[in-house]
């Protein structure tokens, strides 16, 4: 498979590395001559002294006959402009791109980039793997940005204790999806009775947490946090 890469800062240096010891073949383009020379210096020829935002870099890194151009460099905007050009220009297959700010997620979707990849989100998920069980937990952000995969914990004093899941409203657009108890997996169903200690997995909007939260977890629990 042939790949672009764009940036080379740790990011970019690395991802080259592993895609070489992978046996793709692949161009490196940094815009940093200095920089460029010292991974040269490395992996050989395949690293261009080039900025990968104008086309006609990208057109001699060989992006009309590449499967993926990757655009890992530390600036978001960078990043947009070389997928977009990528896309649209040399109509490469798939494009993947580095997000700093998570609240340039959505824009990166709506422009079209295939795939996102934003370490403060990562690293923020992994945070969040030790939070109070009086929040809500993010699992994921589906395609388009408009919807969450939530987790909630039923902890005490959550008013959705012995209640079933047609007790519970919510507004359209969010979903109650797999419940977790005793750390097995299964279908929330009709008859199903929310108890201590079980973990709910829901599909939302994310204008609807709010209305999750108090439904499943409860507001009660918010005044504790504060």
């Amino acid at each position: 498979m042939y790949i672009i890469v764009v940036g080379g800062g740790k990011v970019g240096y690395y991802l080259t590395k592993e895609l070489l010891a992978a046996g793709h073949e692949l161009v490196l383009l940094e815009k940093d001559p200095r920089r460029a020379r010292q991974i040269a210096d490395e992996v050989g020829s395949i690293v261009l002294a080039r900025d990968g935002c104008e086309g006609k870099h990208l057109a001699e890194a060989g992006a009309n006959r590449a499967a993926i151009v990757a655009a890992v460099t530390g600036d978001d905007e960078d990043n947009l402009v070389v997928c977009q050009m990528a896309k649209h220009h040399f109509d490469v297959p798939r494009t993947i791109a580095r997000v700093n700010n998570p609240k340039n997620e959505e824009l990166f979707r709506h422009l079209g980039v295939d795939d996102i990849i934003s370490p403060t989100r990562m690293i923020l998920g992994a945070i969040e793997q030790d939070i109070p069980v009086h929040e809500l937990l993010h699992l994921a952000q589906l395609e388009g940005g408009e919807l969450e995969v939530l987790e909630a914990q039923i902890a005490a004093g959550s008013p959705a204790i012995g209640r079933r899941p047609g007790d519970i409203t919510l507004p359209d657009g969010c979903s109650l999806f797999v419940l977790i108890r005793d750390e097995v997996a299964q279908p929330i169903r009709p008859e199903t009775v929310f108890q201590l200690g079980d973990k709910v997995i829901a599909i939302t909007r994310t204008d609807c947490e709010v209305e999750l939260h108090r439904e499943l977890i409860g507001e009660s629990a918010v005044l504790e946090a504060s």
